[in-house]
């Protein structure tokens, strides 16, 4: 046993040392020993149970000592220090006392009995609370400082000559056990004010158990290991749909009940909070929520504390991924004469908490289960018209975001339900704002609402209602003022603003390629566009176009031809590095996108969009210096084509005077009406379509657990997390010649850098999401009758 020193106020840790090592410290001439008989005070006792806990005495498991811990009151007054001492001389004892598998098989069974009792409270609720205590904050502890793979410092087993209870097979999975009986316990004991604080210490207690992740790397393997996470991915279907459900319900309604503290003896008198109950906001690290915060009548956080706990988990359990590996050996048929090696293959299970939110069905929604079967697992029903509400409502939060994402891209019905609300203002509203929030929020946050976005784009009923869905205002916007705006401008306003800022500060293809495909998506449906947004549309092009003819001056520059001619592409690329012949090529991709966005509204909704022929009008010379350049020509002659026709009918006008917009603009919409398309050459629509990387986990597992970190409460040492880099850097950045300025002054950005993701001429593939857009990028030699991209082996017509 180590030798620890000992301070004479430390009542705590003497007690432990007095017991184990038979030293008695003397305060006042009163020896400090606890005693469990003999009118030995509470507190004593209780330090005295906790010191054998941690001390080198193994207690069997049906010793009456596992009573008295578990139903004395547990309100200690320990510092920080000496917990993290009781936790260090723990990790020593624990190997051959194996009180850590004990006390959660105990924990197990008290969940059990809270359920046998129809949820009714009983002496196993208390029961449970103090197991909860005492096993959150050992656990925690050993898991923070594993130092194997896997995690053989938890001994989450029993020695051989443990004497086993009836209750309890001698080879069973603690682990799986204890999973079970708390999945089973949140999944059918309803949160009610005498359950809602053991619901929310077993949500802390399963977030502890599941932080083994933090120490693997962000690329799963099959050697990794995670005892307990695993085994809720071995729980029966039923039992996993139970738990999503909960989960989500929690989310939904937010539940929140002021604690009886008399109806837990847990607690100490005056609603001062035990040292158990304290600790998450101690040096300890030891996450465990302050009875006070719980208490609180006015704090807003802890109305929502088991919403959020609840959405942490379910992220947690429907991203995770399980590698498994299989050994085989080469088949015999095959001709080579080598003997037949063994080849080590790896691939992941499915998640069955994946599987619940797909098979996830709207409530009210009463169609015959005539496809249940074909779903793999029974279909849970969910109020979707209420996840939508609260989806709307916190949408401010990473969290949600991500959860709508898993929502829209894991479940098809979810996705039909929210494409046929006439209310998409509730779901879009604050996504856009977040959108111009993008100096205040991480780079993971835009892109996931990007996503979403492009998601919703691909449906075509989608792209025409939010043209018809007026905003009488936009608060949050402060460049001008906007009223009477429909929701389809309002969209097209702040995906032009975040590319413009993405060019700026970010530089991130991956966000330019979803902004861009997004607009492209709702380019045939445009309906209305307001001046403003046609405004920044043609201004897009102006900053696409400046951007690409400064990289064609360096190229032409490095190639020593200085005739200034745009006519990059004529020139070889083979003495230029990679970088600028790449970026040079990309800029030519977004500027051929913004062409296309352009052709598909004069083409397909000109008359319905005479705004849109005044902003090209009125900046018609941008388009002027790539009339004949031979990657833009063939989509500027639609462009030039409208031009002629609406400039002719001005030329035909007899006016006195300079003219006025009005005056341009009431001729165009007279002139739209006799439009005919005239002359026009029809190219197929784009259509830009978002599918998950084979591999999403290696970005959503450490993308999850980053977000849980930063808002559960949950500290971790910092030394042991691999899963991501710990310290990344932040840009303080925003400031561009073309960039709109807020008029409250200049934002900061506070998203963290990404490093930038490969570049390839076929398509953009992030490095840091994981995830990818099939772009459709036409070469040159494509022909006007069917452009034909190829994608990784694919073709993707455009």
């Amino acid at each position: 046993m180590p030798v620890l020193s000992i301070n004479t106020t430390d009542e705590f840790y003497s007690s432990i040392l007095g017991n184990r090592c038979n030293v008695r410290v003397r305060m006042g001439g009163v020896p400090s020993t606890p005693r469990l008989s003999g009118g030995a005070r509470p507190q004593e006792t209780a330090e005295y149970l906790i010191g054998e806990f941690v001390g080198e005495k193994s207690f069997p498991l049906g010793s009456d000592y596992w009573k008295k811990l578990l139903e004395l009151p547990l309100n200690l007054r320990w510092p920080s220090h000496r917990v993290r001492q009781a936790c260090q001389l723990f990790v020593v004892n624990n190997c051959y006392t194996r009180h850590l598998a004990k006390i959660l098989l105990h924990l197990a069974w008290c969940l059990q009995e809270c359920v046998s009792t129809s949820g009714v409270p009983s002496p196993a609720f208390a029961k449970a609370l103090n197991a909860l205590y005492v096993s959150s904050v050992f656990l925690k502890y050993l898991i923070e400082n594993a130092k194997s793979e896997n995690f053989e410092e938890l001994y989450l087993s029993l020695d051989e000559s443990e004497a086993i209870p009836n209750n309890f097979s001698k080879g069973e999975d603690i682990a799986y056990l204890i999973m079970q009986s708390a999945l089973n316990f949140l999944g059918k004991v309803g949160v009610r004010p005498d359950t809602y604080l053991l619901h929310h210490e077993l949500l802390n207690f399963i977030l502890i158990a599941m932080s083994t992740q933090l120490l693997s790397g962000p690329s799963p393997g099959p050697s990794d290991v995670h005892p307990f996470i695993d085994a809720a991915m071995l729980q029966e279907s039923f039992l996993v749909g139970l738990v999503v459900r909960k989960l989500l319900l929690n989310y939904i309604t937010h539940p929140w009940f002021p604690v009886i503290s008399s109806s837990f003896s847990i607690f100490s008198e005056g609603n001062q909070p035990g040292v158990l109950q304290r600790v998450g906001s101690a040096a300890a690290n030891l996450m465990l929520l302050p009875f006070n915060y719980l208490v609180s009548s006015t704090g807003e956080a802890s109305r929502s504390s088991l919403a959020e706990n609840s959405l942490n988990i379910l992220l947690i359990l429907i991203h995770y991924r399980k590698c498994v590996a299989v050994d085989y050996v080469k088949d015999k048929t095959d001709n080579s004469t080598s003997d037949p090696l063994p080849k080590e293959e790896s691939f992941f299970l499915e998640n069955p908490f994946c599987k619940a939110i797909e098979n996830a069905r709207d409530i009210q929604f009463d169609r015959g289960d005539v496809e249940g079967n074909a779903h793999n697992g029974p279909l849970m029903r969910l109020p979707f018209a209420s996840l939508f509400d609260t989806l709307g409502s916190c949408l401010a939060d990473e969290t949600s975001v991500l959860l709508l994402y898993s929502l829209v891209h894991g479940n098809s019905d979810f996705l039909e339900y929210v494409l046929v609300r006439t209310d998409l203002d509730t779901l879009l509203m604050p996504m856009l704002e977040t959108l111009y929030n993008a100096p205040r929020r991480t780079s993971n946050h835009i892109y996931m609402v990007l996503i979403i976005l492009l998601i919703l784009s691909q449906d075509s009923s989608f792209n025409s209602s939010i043209y018809k869905l007026m905003l009488p205002s936009v608060p949050w916007y402060q460049e001008r003022l906007l009223h009477q705006t429909s929701l389809g401008s309002l969209m097209v306003i702040i995906l032009i603003r975040t590319v413009k800022y993405n060019l700026s500060k970010l530089r991130d293809v991956y966000l330019h390629t979803n902004c861009l495909a997004t607009l492209a998506n709702m380019a045939p449906h445009v309906h209305r566009l307001s001046a403003y947004a046609s405004q920044r549309l043609v201004s897009l092009f102006d900053m696409l176009s400046r951007k690409y003819n400064k990289l064609a001056e360096i190229k032409n520059d490095k190639m020593h031809m200085a005739d200034g001619d745009l006519r990059g592409d004529n020139l070889s690329d083979d003495n230029l590095p990679d970088d600028s012949a790449a970026e040079l090529h990309l800029y030519a991709d977004f500027l051929r996108i913004v062409l296309e966005i352009l052709n598909a509204i004069l083409t397909y909704a000109l008359p319905r969009n005479p705004e849109v022929v005044y902003a090209i009008m009125h900046r018609q010379e941008v388009f002027l210096p790539f009339k004949n350049h031979p990657r833009f020509n063939e989509l500027l002659e639609n462009i030039f084509t409208v031009l002629d026709f609406f400039n002719s009918r001005m030329d035909a006008q007899e006016m006195d005077g300079e003219w006025s917009v009005e005056k341009v603009l009431e001729i165009i919409i007279n002139n739209c009406r006799s439009w005919r398309g005239e002359g026009m050459k029809m190219f197929t629509q784009l259509r830009f379509t978002y599918e998950q990387e084979n591999h999403p986990e290696e970005f959503f597992i450490p993308y999850v657990w980053q977000l849980v970190l930063s808002r559960s409460g949950l500290s971790f040492n910092p030394s042991g997390i691999n899963l991501f880099p710990v310290e990344l850097p932040v840009s303080d950045i925003y400031a561009d010649e073309d960039m709109e300025k807020p008029l409250n002054g200049e934002l900061t950005e506070h998203a963290v850098q990404v490093e930038a993701p490969p570049i390839l001429l076929s398509m953009v593939k992030s490095g840091h999401m994981m995830d990818r857009v099939l772009l459709v990028i036409c070469n040159l030699a494509a022909s006007a009758k069917g452009r034909t991209a190829m994608l990784d082996g694919g073709a993707v017509e455009c």
